[in-house]
């Protein structure tokens, strides 16, 4: 009897031990272990599975320099994610946090070129044109001896024709409508922004072609003459003359 009821207690013992070990806890990680973590998964393209690593670095609240560079390293993933949008939040926050950090220029090249490949076809939404020139202007101006500077500069005036391209195109638009008047205010005000753009000689054709349109020749007459002059080899030189010879 004894011996039955000692068994009984050892196995209950056994099945409380077992259990105890099944419901521990598992040892909780630091925020370094956290962070390396996310470097291993970021090295191997899980850029999902890094930014919830180092999204837990960020609630650790430990380090202040490993969560500043959590925060830079997140924004980076989401970029290299292809996740633009996301990682613009990031970078704008982590500026916004980070003024005087050494990784400054980085996270406002990287906001740049968020909005650069946003960039789509000359007759969408032209927001994100807009918004590259703000923050590679803002670059320049802040960071104008970065290493990042060159390809700024470059992506910069690409946008800028972009941003010309856009307004002639417009201003043909309201051209082939009729819609004269506001083809020469668009076209005039594209000159005037632009003065530099290689589009401009189309520029110059349609509103040559308008102010004609309108009845104001001898306008129109300047404006072909400046289509002669500065683009001698122009595509637009042939039709310009053949409608001034046709409407003047």
């Amino acid at each position: 009897m004894r011996l039955r009821t000692l068994s009984h207690l050892l196995l209950c013992f056994g099945l409380l031990f077992l259990a105890s070990c099944a419901t521990t806890t598992p040892p909780v990680k630091n925020a370094d272990t956290y962070f390396k973590e996310g470097e291993e998964f970021y090295q191997r393209g899980a850029y999902e599975d890094a930014i919830a690593q180092w999204k837990k670095v960020k609630e650790s609240y430990s380090s202040p320099a490993l969560i500043t560079l959590a925060e830079l390293k997140i924004a980076d993933a989401y970029f290299d994610n292809k996740s633009y949008i996301e990682a613009a939040a990031e970078y704008e926050n982590f500026r916004k946090l980070h003024p005087t950090h050494e990784k400054a220029d980085h996270a406002l090249y990287r906001l740049g070129l968020c909005y650069y490949k946003q960039i789509s076809g000359i007759d969408t939404d032209q927001t994100p044109v807009k918004n590259a020139v703000t923050e590679f202007e803002a670059f320049i101006k802040l960071y104008p001896q970065s290493g990042y500077a060159a390809e700024v500069r470059e992506k910069l005036a690409e946008c800028k024709i972009k941003q010309a391209e856009y307004e002639i195109y417009v201003g043909r638009f309201y051209f082939r409508t009729d819609n004269y008047q506001a083809a020469i205010k668009r076209l005039e005000g594209e000159l005037h922004e632009f003065p530099t753009t290689p589009a401009n000689d189309e520029a110059l054709f349609y509103l040559g072609k308008a102010y004609i349109l309108t009845g104001d020749k001898a306008k129109g007459r300047d404006v072909f003459n400046r289509l002669f002059k500065e683009y001698p080899l122009s595509q637009f030189i042939g039709k310009a003359k053949s409608f001034m010879e046709s409407n003047y």
